[in-house]
């Protein structure tokens, strides 16, 4: 695949200094958001409010262009970023519930745990969404602390919708409910000030650190705090990225002024792409195709920026194809850490993520599900992108609803057939080229095959 290098906004790492000459061990910081969609940051054209902070990470390190999640929905995202698996692997799909009673399985070796195993301190705030039962809980999988919410902050009785579906939302703090159905204005600014308090309590004890922050905006209900409510020319979906984007300006502020911001790798994405049936309180994922919950461009590709002052040239762009599931294996390298004894999905990306001349991404597909039933949507290699026959929902010439955070209806029975797509010159996903290119119809259509029986075969 040709070599560039990209960042995907929406999720922070930020992998913290041990000793001053190791720099190959960064600390680590992770701000991951919730359907914030490709175009929502300031880099990638946002409209209507601006991205300071997440635009100083892709200008003092690296913006990866074709960065994807493993599924365009919140807890397969999410298992697949802190295991380096695809999510079927480990039997996560869609997203779970308050009645779930299954979640990340104890076998399975997460980032946090391979942290921890280095002497990181390791720490999650924010939303988990991997399982509300103790045993899936963060403190089960290698997170020292966790402050947060269980799953997804809609889950509770003033759903706009079914608010009698839904019991009240609890607020957790290790495994202990604090409070129910807190105040959501909060969540964001509550959040970073935890994150920051972590950091300076690890360099106060002398150690390197793992800070995931998983924030819970911008999925719907939106809330935001007083101080940005009403400050954006985008109405409240903007107000709310903007508070965001504070966040990862204050947890920056915290690392300069402690003195590890050059040894720390902060990286900054979203768990999928934008909701596209809230209307105005929905993200963008324009110029792509679709949103959440479809695996066209505008659902699995996301924002993703990096920055890692000791080891990442400033200004780096990087239009290799890479996924979720790459960062455990390459920060594993980086501590000096063996893979888990268990097949991953993920490879070793740090070339990308450094800005090597002439790296190319280890991938020579990506497959993209979406939950667990039948096989894969769609298969990338290189420049090519097939879907497979599926049907899947869109918004595309309907009633965009009522507003005010009431949805819209999407058409549900969609279809697409086997239609090929050249992803470097149509990124929008709007010309079918397969009657062109058979033989490239053929090579993809195998390998999604192959990928799909070896997951069966391997699933755990």
């Amino acid at each position: 695949m040709n070599s560039m290098l990209v960042i995907p906004v929406c999720f922070v790492i930020a992998c913290a200094m041990v000793p001053a000459q190791e720099r190959t061990r960064p600390n680590l910081v992770i701000i991951l958001t919730d359907d914030q969609g490709y175009a929502d940051i300031g880099v990638q054209g946002a409209q209507g409010f601006a991205t300071p902070s997440i635009d100083r990470l892709s200008r003092e390190g690296i913006r990866f262009t074709d960065f994807y999640v493993a599924q365009p929905v919140c807890s397969a995202s999410r298992a697949a970023l802190l295991t380096g698996c695809y999510p079927q692997r480990v039997g996560i799909a869609g997203a779970l519930g308050p009645s779930a009673r299954h979640g990340l399985a104890d076998g399975e070796t997460t980032l946090a745990e391979i942290c921890r195993s280095a002497g990181y301190a390791t720490a999650a705030f924010g939303k988990w969404h991997l399982g509300c039962q103790p045993p899936f809980l963060p403190t089960r999988h290698g997170f020292d602390r966790f402050e947060g919410i269980p799953y997804s902050n809609d889950m509770w009785p003033f759903h706009p919708e079914s608010p009698k579906a839904w019991l009240d939302l609890p607020l957790l703090r290790g495994e202990r409910v604090v409070a129910y159905n807190p105040h959501q204005r909060d969540f964001t600014s509550r959040f970073a000030s935890l994150g920051s308090a972590f950091i300076e309590e690890s360099v106060a004890a002398g150690r390197p650190f793992f800070l995931y922050v998983a924030h819970p905006m911008p999925h719907v209900p939106l809330h935001v705090s007083e101080a940005r409510a009403g400050r954006s020319a985008r109405g409240l979906y903007g107000d709310v990225i903007e508070d965001i984007d504070d966040s990862v300006g204050q947890i920056l502020g915290t690392l300069e002024r402690l003195g590890v911001d050059r040894d720390t790798l902060v990286v900054f994405s979203s768990d999928n792409g934008p909701w596209l049936s809230y209307g105005e309180h929905a993200g963008s994922a324009l110029p792509l195709r679709e949103g959440k919950g479809t695996t066209f461009e505008g659902g699995v590709r996301v924002p993703f920026v990096a920055r890692w002052p000791a080891a990442i040239p400033a200004g780096s762009v990087c239009r290799e194809p890479a996924m979720m599931i790459d960062i455990l294996p390459t920060v594993a390298r980086w501590l000096g850490q063996p893979l888990p004894d268990h097949p991953i999905d993920g490879l070793d990306i740090g070339d990308l993520l450094r800005a090597v001349p002439g790296a190319e991404s280890p991938h020579e597909h990506l497959v993209f599900w979406y939950r667990s039933k039948g096989g894969p949507e769609a298969i990338r290699g290189g420049r090519w992108k097939l879907h497979l026959p599926h049907r899947y929902r869109s918004m595309e010439g309907r009633d965009p609803g009522p507003g005010g955070g009431l949805p819209g209806s999407y058409d549900y029975d969609r279809r697409i057939g086997l239609e090929l797509f050249d992803l470097q010159s149509d990124p929008g996903e709007t010309t079918d080229c397969a009657a062109d290119h058979p033989e490239v119809v053929v090579r993809l259509q195998a390998a999604a095959g192959a990928a799909h029986e070896r997951l069966e075969r391997e699933a755990r």
